[in-house]
C-alpha cells in the first residue's frame, strides 16, 4: 500500500483545485477532520490540508479558464522535463510545463485517453498515507486498460497483476522496484459507461466508510456508488464533494463490516 518512503513511480502528492477554496475546507474538515494551514501570502491562495501534524493533501484555486474542479495525483519522478517529453513521445498532453520552485519541481499532464496526472521531482511529498483519513489508493480508469498499462509503464516502469473483480478484470498497479505486492499502491478499471471521463480517483481510508458517506451527505457532498463491501478489500464508497471533485472512501479489511 501507500506509505511515505518515495521512489520513482510512487503517488507522492494529492491536491484540490477548488473554485471556492474556503468552502473546500469547511467540507473536508467536517468529513475527514482535516485542518487548513496556508502556504502564506506568496502562495497565490494554495494550502496544505493536515491531520494529526502531517500533511495529507494540498488545495489550491483554479488557475485554468474553464477548468473543473478535480482531485489531482502526484507522481515521483527523477527528471520532470524527461517526463514531459516521454508523455508527449507516447501521444500524451503537457497541460502545465515543468516549474521548479527551489528544489522541487512539477509538470501536469493530460494521458492518451484523457485522464490528468502530475509528476513531482521532490524527496519529499505527503506526510501522511495508508491510515485513517489519508490517501490510501488512487484508481484509473479509462476506456482502454491495456493502452493505459502501456503508457504508464513506459514512463514510470510499473508493473501490473490481473486480479478478477465482478464484471471485469481489475489491473493492481506496483512501482518498478522491490517486491511486486509490496509495492502497490493503485489500480486501473474500464470506464463504467460511455458518459464516465477517463480519471484518477484517489481513495482516502477512514474508519467507517457508512459514517463518513452520511457525513459527506450532511456537509453537501454526494454519493456516486453507495457503500459496498468488496471481498478481500473492504468496505468502498464513490463520493463528490458540494464543487462536484470526485474522490472515494475505503475501510479497509479486515476492518470491513
Amino acid at each position: 500500500m501507500l506509505g511515505t518512503e518515495f521512489r520513482t513511480g510512487s503517488p507522492i502528492w494529492i491536491d484540490l483545485g477548488s473554485p471556492d477554496t474556503r468552502a473546500a475546507v469547511a467540507f473536508y474538515g467536517a468529513v475527514f477532520g482535516w485542518e487548513f494551514a496556508s502556504a502564506g501570502p506568496e502562495g497565490g491562495g494554495y494550502g496544505y490540508f493536515r491531520k494529526n501534524g502531517g500533511t495529507v493533501a494540498g488545495l489550491g484555486p483554479l488557475t485554468e479558464q474553464g477548468a473543473r474542479s478535480a482531485w489531482m495525483t502526484y507522481f515521483r519522478t527523477e527528471d520532470a522535463r524527461a517526463a514531459a517529453r516521454a508523455v508527449t513521445g507516447a501521444g500524451g498532453r503537457v497541460r502545465a510545463e515543468p516549474v521548479s520552485m527551489g528544489e522541487v519541481t512539477f509538470a501536469q499532464f493530460t494521458d492518451p485517453q484523457g485522464a490528468q496526472f502530475a509528476v513531482l521531482q521532490s524527496g519529499q511529498g505527503l506526510q501522511r498515507a495508508s491510515e485513517d483519513d489519508a490517501l490510501v489508493w488512487v484508481e484509473l480508469h479509462v476506456r482502454d486498460p491495456r493502452a493505459a498499462i502501456g503508457f504508464y509503464g513506459g514512463l514510470f516502469g510499473w508493473r501490473s497483476q490481473a486480479m478478477e473483480a465482478p464484471g471485469m478484470t481489475y489491473q493492481v498497479l506496483s512501482i518498478a522496484e522491490g517486491d511486486q505486492q509490496e509495492g502497490s499502491f493503485g489500480g486501473v478499471a474500464p470506464l463504467r459507461d460511455d458518459h464516465e471521463d477517463a480519471r484518477w480517483v484517489p481513495y482516502f481510508a477512514v474508519a467507517d466508510t457508512d459514517r463518513t458517506v452520511a457525513a459527506v451527505g450532511d456537509s453537501g457532498g454526494s454519493v456516486l456508488m453507495p457503500a459496498a463491501n468488496v471481498p478481500g478489500v473492504g468496505r468502498i464508497a464513490w463520493l463528490a464533494d458540494p464543487a462536484q471533485a470526485v474522490f472515494a472512501v475505503l475501510r479497509p479489511d479486515p476492518r470491513q463490516a
